[in-house]
């Protein structure tokens, strides 16, 4: 049997927009639980590094939508793809949601050295929830930290590698919970 997972909801204004959008309830404990991801993540890095500037709301937001458009690019729910990237812009532009909110659908999966702290962790939280790791993904984030908080880089990477690890750990029962959701 599965572990219970506790998870932090979705804000409403995301659950209005994907019950407009009739959204399978695949996607909605996918986003859920990348939602969740995130606020583990912005909550530590507010807590560590508290002299990193960073949109919160916008983090968790960008986690909550970041997939939106598989709402209408179903077959990317359970296969490959990404044309559910633009599709999610456009669907959250339409709904009168920010630009700058909007762009974490579209830009989620294309990240680098010129990507903020918030495009950083959204991207973050949609890897480490199935505990993927990503190091180039990981090293931008400790560059980030060390910018903004100072310090050994090799303290922040071991501290961040000790999240991402405990993170990682619910992996199986975070994987579980989003298959007992039909596509």
């Amino acid at each position: 049997m599965d572990e219970e997972l506790e998870l932090y909801p979705l804000p409403d204004e995301v659950l209005a927009l994907l019950g407009e959008l009739e959204a399978p309830p695949r996607l909605v404990a996918h986003l859920r639980l990348v939602h969740d991801v995130a606020v583990r993540l912005v909550d530590w890095t507010a807590e560590r590094c508290p002299e990193l500037v960073l949109d919160r709301a916008a983090v968790l937001f960008g986690a909550a939508t970041h997939d939106i458009g598989k709402a209408v690019h179903r077959s990317e729910l359970s296969g490959p793809g990404s044309a559910h990237e633009p599709a999610g812009r456009e669907l959250l532009l339409a709904a009168g949601v920010e630009p700058r909110l909007a762009r974490f659908a579209a830009g989620h999966a294309d990240w680098g050295p010129s990507s903020g702290p918030e495009d950083l962790l959204v991207s973050l939280a949609d890897k480490v929830w199935k505990d993927k790791r990503v190091p180039e993904l990981e090293d931008l984030l400790v560059d980030a930290l060390v910018r903004a908080g100072g310090g050994e880089r090799w303290s922040w990477f071991l501290a961040l590698d000790e999240l991402l690890t405990a993170v990682g750990a619910a992996a199986g029962a975070r994987l579980a919970h989003q298959a007992r959701h039909p596509l």
